[in-house]
């Protein structure tokens, strides 16, 4: 589990060795600068993890040689020799990641720099687990399929983003709510075993989507934010000091659970008033067909009508929750993003924004709200990027940037 540190600690983890035997630390400690800074010269490098030349040098052809990294295009200055930048090879490593929804499932196939290069998607009335998983294995055969023979051995896992306890979920009687109850007792990663002997990261979908902008998106200039992701159900995320928090069993960052009070008085949570749940019901009451929401490509150009409203509400109930998190921890940033096309984000950013400004901030320091960069893929791109994470790069991306 990733865990916040102090400044102090953060900065003697970052730190690269020299000894013999650590080498696959700073193996990782320069594939987390070149996966942050894109392109590093080696003596940038050297520079950043307070290792000699010559073992950066070493480094840099071990990982060259393993297909990691690359060699960059030659950057010219006024005086001598021109540089090379080293960069990751996107072709070094490939991983599948998984997300369950409420209403769809995603499978993308993402490359080590970040790059999603197949994607399938489905849908369903619910996520029953049968469909789930012979999605995931018909997909994995597909996706993989797809690449060139020579790259099949360099997909390193699969990682899979599922909600906190989705078996409470349903609305379901019978022999169905039964079937659906029964993922309380599924182990993903036996489930997995049964066709696939690639290994299998499990990370909350809310987690997963935040790492997905952590890591590819264009909150680096934040050390401290919270990040909402809004599907079927609003969810979330925490980054403090640079890093995704998990917490100690995986479930920092659940604010859909967050508490928010009705108009009657009544006690709610914020999934009850800030999730596409609501906007699909109300869809359904007038008789259209809320399938519409999930489709791909996403288009809700027809729905302006139903949506306006919802984006109101939704941006209402966001500003109370932003207020209420940075009483807790003083962010810098909300950043807000979604299964929704990117015009509805964006004007669900602005909305959030103005009613920000009437609510009451006394004792406060006023957050930024800024945008999701990811959109809808966030949460399968942050569970592919699981098995990658775990396998090449540190645990935390703390310090790069001041390294």
């Amino acid at each position: 589990m990733v865990r916040a540190m102090d400044g102090d600690n953060i900065s003697a983890k970052r730190a690269g060795v020299n000894q013999s035997g650590i080498r696959d630390y700073n193996e990782r400690l320069i594939l987390s600068i070149l996966q942050f800074e894109r392109a590093v010269p080696a003596a940038e490098l050297a520079r950043r993890t307070g290792l000699s030349k010559p073992t950066v040098s070493t480094i840099l052809r071990n990982l060259e040689a393993d297909g990691l990294v690359r060699r960059g295009e030659p950057v010219r200055g006024k005086v001598g020799k021109p540089s090379i930048p080293m960069e990751l090879d996107p072709d070094g490593v490939f991983s599948i990641g998984l997300k369950i929804g409420r209403r769809s499932a995603d499978l993308v196939l993402l490359d080590l720099s970040g790059k999603v290069r197949g994607q399938m998607h489905t849908t369903y009335r619910y996520p029953m687990p049968d469909a789930v998983f012979g999605f995931l294995k018909e997909g994995l055969e597909t996706l993989v399929g797809r690449l060139p023979a020579s790259l099949r051995q360099r997909v390193c896992g699969v990682g899979i983003a599922a909600p906190f306890e989705l078996w409470k979920w349903h609305d379901l009687v019978g022999l169905a709510a039964e079937k659906f109850r029964s993922w309380k007792d599924i182990d993903f990663k036996d489930k997995v075993a049964a066709f696939s002997d690639l290994p299998v990261f499990i990370v909350n979908d809310g987690t997963a989507a935040c790492q997905a902008e952590h890591l590819y998106g264009r909150t680096h200039a934040y050390r401290d934010y919270a990040y909402f992701f809004i599907g079927s159900f609003v969810g979330g995320g925490v980054v403090l000091n640079g890093t995704v928090f998990e917490g100690t069993r995986g479930n920092a960052g659940a604010l859909g659970s967050m508490r928010s009070t009705g108009p009657l008085g009544e006690a709610q949570q914020l999934i009850d008033v800030a999730s596409i749940h609501l906007l699909e019901a109300r869809l359904v009451e007038i008789g259209i067909d809320p399938s519409v929401l999930w489709r791909q490509p996403q288009d809700w150009s027809g729905l302006s009508r139903y949506v306006e409203p919802w984006v109101g509400q939704t941006a209402q109930e966001l500003a109370k929750a932003s207020l209420s998190i940075c009483s807790v921890i003083d962010f810098e940033a909300i950043v807000i993003d979604g299964a929704f096309p990117p015009d509805v984000r964006d004007e669900l950013v602005e909305r959030t924004r103005r009613y920000l400004v009437n609510q009451d901030k006394r004792g406060l320091i006023e957050p930024r709200i800024d945008a999701g960069n990811i959109g809808q893929n966030a949460r399968g791109i942050g569970a592919a990027s699981s098995p990658m994470f775990s396998q090449f790069l540190l645990n935390t991306n703390a310090g790069l940037s001041a390294i």
